[in-house]
């Protein structure tokens, strides 16, 4: 079976998201109204490829994208095609310009997602919107969270990167982050080790000593910078937390939270977080080293 990336966006104003509905293709999607977005060119970027389609097919320019989600979808026209779709929050720039739609679409249109009749929609449309539902995330979720992420310009606003793994998962178990000033000067960075845990606790843990060590240094406007997607959108109010292992530290997040004037969750790839990864994995190399000495000196070994 062959596979193709695509990409999708969720921009949303008032509580309302925007559909544009097809002028032409196949006659399955013809007439029907869809989230902006289309297949990725050869060695395109996925954010390249979103800029490309706004600006092109609406006369949209993005102010800033948040990676929601990711989903696979067969074409029913084409059963031999898998894609694999990037979903992205999307704030446009506020710069007055009327929508300018371009051949490949008639009409656009402001919807409540749950008002829009399914037949309607593309089926791709219809799988995301199902994801939203099931997840029982609101249009007015969405808008909150687009404006989220928008750039805060205090010279006290500080940047942390936090992680957290599990060598087995469960299993020995670390966190970790790393701040940096608004001249990406690190400022503070540290490591907790924490016993048996699994990854998604471990995450929740390096967000929550990173908020505890931001509130040491007096910061109050803080925005994180987390490569796990399912954290992100946890703790923006996105997806429900359905691990009861997570609540009590989600709590514990949210009581510091109130202390702060601003905080936000924004979610990297990996690679761009290995400052916080290497603290995670120099606490537990340090743990293991510790408790090799320890056996290593036992009468009893």
């Amino acid at each position: 079976m062959k596979q193709r990336l695509s990409v999708r966006a969720i921009i949303t104003q008032e509580g309302k998201t925007l559909l544009l509905k097809r002028a032409n293709g196949r006659p399955t999607i013809l007439g029907k109204y869809e989230l902006p977005g289309g297949k990725l060119a050869y060695n395109e970027q996925p954010e390249d490829a979103l800029r490309r389609y706004l600006h092109d097919d609406a006369g949209i320019h993005i102010q800033s994208a948040q990676l929601f989600d990711a989903v696979t979808y067969i074409d029913h026209d084409d059963r031999d095609i898998q894609y694999a779709v990037i979903v992205y929050i999307v704030t446009p720039k506020a710069d007055g310009h009327p929508m300018r739609l371009s051949g490949n679409y008639s009409k656009y249109h402001w919807q409540n997602m749950s008002e829009k009749q399914q037949d309607e929609l593309t089926d791709l449309t219809q799988l995301i919107f199902g994801i939203i539902k099931q997840e029982e995330i609101t249009d007015e979720t969405l808008q909150t969270i687009s404006k989220s992420d928008d750039t805060n310009t205090s010279d006290s606003a500080l940047t942390i990167f936090s992680d957290g793994g599990s060598r087995g998962n469960p299993g020995p178990s670390a966190a970790g982050f790393v701040i940096l000033n608004k001249q990406n000067e690190v400022i503070a960075e540290g490591g907790e080790y924490l016993g048996i845990t699994t990854n998604n606790q471990a995450e929740y843990h390096g967000v929550r000593i990173g908020l505890e060590k931001a509130l040491e240094l007096g910061a109050t406007q803080l925005h994180f910078r987390i490569d796990s997607m399912l954290v992100v959108n946890q703790l923006n109010g996105i997806y429900k937390i359905k691990n009861r292992e997570l609540w009590p530290i989600h709590e514990r997040i949210r009581e510091l939270m109130k202390r702060c004037e601003r905080v936000t969750f924004s979610h990297v790839q990996r690679e761009f977080n290995q400052l916080a990864d290497g603290m995670v994995n120099k606490t537990l190399d340090a743990q293991l080293r510790a408790h090799a000495r320890s056996e290593s000196t036992d009468p009893a070994v």
